[in-house]
């Protein structure tokens, strides 16, 4: 009894994994970017046109980002712009909505779905930026556009400094020959000013 039971348990676990492998189709509500990762900082893959099919094979359970695929390609978009064919009808991606539509609950493993989706894409040179997520590549490109623009206002200043100084030198070296020129036309005179007036 237990052994039939056991097989009846196996043969219908084995008839489920099929349905849950499978995507679940679905709709774009606009036209939206299918991103490289589940965020808009993630580089764009391409722009699925409004009313186009998906293929949808998992969302996420902590943030609103689906895994999509579209004329064979893959990437993320938020649930809002997806809709599910469900009993003749389609209905918006949602939580609550994920088992019924037979969508399954996924996680995004950077390496793994780059690796299989991106190698031969422009960004993916930039896969160890990407690595730690948007917010830390947001944050450094802002580090090092802080750091450019410290780096240029030095060189700005650096250059200032530098132009400032030889505009004073030359100005020293116009008053050095001013000072030049007005000696020269002074008269040689002794001490007492007589030799001066007499002349």
């Amino acid at each position: 009894m237990k052994d039939a039971f056991f097989r009846a348990a196996i043969v219908c676990a084995l008839l489920l994994v099929p349905a849950v492998a499978e995507a679940a189709e679905g709709f774009s509500t606009a036209n939206v970017n299918m991103r490289s990762g589940p965020s808009t900082r993630y580089p764009a893959v391409t722009v699925i046109p409004a009313g186009e099919p998906v293929e949808i094979h998992g969302c996420l359970a902590d943030l609103p980002w689906c895994d999509v695929s579209f004329y064979g390609g893959r990437g993320w978009v938020a649930d809002r712009y997806v809709q599910a064919a469900y009993r003749s009808r389609r209905v918006y991606l949602e939580p609550e909505n994920y088992r019924p539509l037979g969508i399954p609950t996924v996680v995004f493993q950077f390496d793994r779905y780059w690796d299989r989706n991106y190698r031969g894409r422009d960004f993916y040179r930039d896969r160890d930026r990407w690595r730690r997520g948007p917010d830390w590549a947001e944050d450094r490109d802002r580090r090092d556009w802080e750091r450019q623009r410290t780096w240029d206002r030095r060189e700005w200043e650096r250059r200032q400094v530098s132009e400032d100084r030889r505009e004073w030198e030359r100005d020293r070296d116009r008053r050095e020959w001013r000072r030049d020129d007005e000696m020269r036309m002074v008269p040689v005179c002794g001490f007492d000013n007589a030799s001066c007036e007499n002349d």
